[in-house]
């Protein structure tokens, strides 16, 4: 199963930017996505932004990534 995580580009450097994953600044290509700009909302699998989302998608993809997480840390302590 492939896995794309939320993030938003913090900023750019070439084909490159720094972008915000949960509160953990990651170095993600940017060369697949148009026009990328600073304060974008993305998609990144395996190190490369495949897609830009909008807000309303970033907020929903990253409440469910903190259910899930609560959800499995409270199964590991059973």
């Amino acid at each position: 199963m492939c896995l794309a995580v939320p993030a938003k580009i913090k900023s750019i450097d070439g084909n490159m930017a720094y972008a915000d994953m949960f509160g953990i600044e990651k170095i993600v290509d940017i060369e697949l996505i148009q026009n990328p700009h600073r304060d974008d909302y993305i998609l990144v699998h395996a190190g490369f932004a495949i897609e830009k989302i909008n807000m309303e998608y970033y907020d929903y993809l990253q409440q469910i990534f903190e259910q899930e997480t609560y959800e499995e840390a409270d199964t590991d302590e059973k």
